[in-house]
């Protein structure tokens, strides 16, 4: 970790601590989104970390983005509810054009528009995203939008948002990736005018929606990239989510590390403490080995990425291991704190629950053991 990093999770550290154990239960008891977090972020300049410097951001890596992200998940807190103002930004910084990046980066540099949503997933469809149906037809200065999309977070509480369309019907491709393309959406004007954001209910309080698009007109001007190349786009910023998702899985491993090694060390049972047990003691200690041997898969899949260099199958690994390492963390948590462990007031369940959403999610692990079978070890494709 280099010392600009250590200061960078000092500073956050300092920021979570504002926003204790009791802010995010509130929350997750009424279904509510962290406002005053992101503010906070947002005014301390973390959530324009990946922004140039050009139009206002702090013009630093991945690997800054996600100290940042790692150190407020080990803090207690959560960096779900603004993460994706990160990672989206990989579309729009490497592909957009200088006219978009005018238009755009200096107001969600500066918080005064939030771009966090994503909307790649739809109900058919799955992790194949080639098989995306909603469509984006051109209709001279416009494109005019149908489809639906679902387990879309942040869609309410942003201004803009990353669409995934089918620009060329998947039959008339010569491959599956081709004929894809990627609109930066006004969400400010889009609701109500075609889009539909529905609530969907989740085990965690992440603001998930599904959307429904009828007839969505959205300019020809707001088309990423070169039309039918947005599969290749995307890339970027999947590669970018699953390195800093990953980095908030470390995050979240530590800090049940940290709680159960204390816990254990403190809570005494038959005249002694249970930390003295190895059938306690041992669990704990494989936690926190399996979670640094994972940060480090973590860090340089981030030096990859900030280098320009190839970093699909480090990222895709990166973020396995991260998310085994905090389900595995997580466990052993709550088997030290046993009944306690699903008290509200310890922040234990809600952080178990929190942490159960990276073994499927932004793509699931049988999805990564696969993509390493075939792209990295050359074995037949499964699917």
């Amino acid at each position: 970790m280099s010392a600009n990093h250590a200061e960078i999770r000092d500073a956050v550290a300092r920021l979570c601590e504002d926003f204790p154990g009791e802010y995010w239960r509130k929350l997750d008891r009424e279904r509510s989104y962290p406002g005053d977090f992101v503010a906070a972020l947002q005014d301390a300049g973390y959530l324009s970390i990946l922004i140039p410097e050009t139009y206002g951001g702090s013009g630093l890596g991945v690997a800054a983005a996600a100290a940042v992200l790692e150190q407020i998940h080990s803090s207690g807190c959560n960096g779900a509810a603004c993460h994706a103002q990160m990672y989206t930004m990989g579309t729009l910084l490497r592909h957009g054009s200088d006219a978009q990046k005018r238009a755009w980066l200096p107001g969600i540099a500066s918080g005064e528009i939030r771009l966090q949503a994503f909307g790649v997933t739809e109900p058919s469809s799955g992790t194949d995203t080639t098989r995306i149906t909603t469509t984006a037809v051109r209709d001279g200065s416009e494109f005019v939008v149908n489809g639906q999309k679902v387990f879309i977070s942040r869609a309410e509480h942003s201004d803009l948002m990353l669409l995934l369309v089918r620009t060329t019907p998947r039959k008339d491709v010569d491959r599956r990736t081709d004929g894809i393309s990627v609109l930066l959406v006004d969400l400010r004007e889009a609701v109500g005018n075609g889009l539909t954001i529905k609530p969907l209910a989740t085990m965690i309080n992440h603001a998930t929606t599904q959307l429904f698009i009828d007839d969505l007109r959205v300019p020809a001007a707001n088309l990423i990239g070169e039309e039918g190349r947005g599969f290749r786009y995307i890339l970027d910023s999947m590669n970018a989510e699953r390195i800093l998702l990953a980095a908030e899985c470390i995050g979240d491993a530590r800090w049940f590390v940290e709680k159960a090694s204390q816990y254990a060390s403190e809570r005494e049972v038959f005249g002694r403490p249970i930390g003295k047990n190895q059938g306690v003691q041992f669990p704990i200690a494989r936690a926190h080995v399996q979670t640094e041997a994972a940060a480090l898969m973590v860090d340089s899949a981030a030096d990859l990425f900030d280098a320009g260099r190839q970093c699909g199958a480090q990222a895709n690994m990166a973020k396995l291991l991260a998310s085994e390492a905090s389900w595995n963390a997580g466990r052993t948590c709550m088997q030290t704190f046993g009944g306690y462990g699903l008290a509200e007031e310890y922040d234990i369940e809600r952080k178990f629950r929190e942490t159960q959403l990276y073994q499927v999610a932004p793509v699931s692990t049988n999805l990564i053991l696969a993509h390493v079978g075939t792209h990295v070890l050359g074995m037949p494709r499964s699917f």
